[in-house]
């Protein structure tokens, strides 16, 4: 990690972190589905990036205790949401893959942030636009550590 010396890095970092959790929640207020949590759609994100997974490597990523991500798991199949199917290397675990019913929910949900979002930046002047999108992969890289 940067040293954090200067005054100037700290305030950086307190700026930052404030700026991406107040966006953070403005952007979750733009839900297309209320019966979904926050970390149910995370979950499907996540599968969308990465593909089928087991339950255990869903927990990694999301972060969440292994229990925790059954339990998840198990109300995303009782939605229709996701499937779980047979390990072909292990019998004794399963594969959590994303229907296309999720895939629609997903596409739905980007679309209707990406429209908010684009809102926001079109009260950016072009130089702010243009230092947004050189921070995007920065911003990525920090939210996939």
């Amino acid at each position: 990690m940067p040293e954090l010396s200067s005054p100037e890095d700290a305030a950086a970092i307190n700026a930052l972190r404030s700026a991406v959790m107040r966006l953070s929640r403005r952007i979750r207020h733009h839900r297309t589905d209320e019966s979904l949590s926050p970390t149910e759609m995370s979950v499907l994100g996540t599968l969308f990036r990465c593909g089928p997974c087991t339950p255990s490597e869903l927990a990694r990523k999301e972060h969440v205790q292994p229990p925790s991500m059954t339990r998840i798991v198990a109300m995303l199949e009782s939605k229709g949401l996701v499937r779980l199917d047979a390990h072909p290397d292990d019998r004794r675990q399963k594969v959590v893959s994303q229907t296309e019913q999720a895939q629609g929910l997903l596409e739905e949900a980007r679309r209707r942030r990406n429209v908010f979002l684009a809102e926001l930046a079109g009260a950016l002047d072009e130089d702010e636009w243009a230092a947004l999108r050189a921070a995007a992969p920065v911003l990525e890289k920090l939210a996939h550590l």
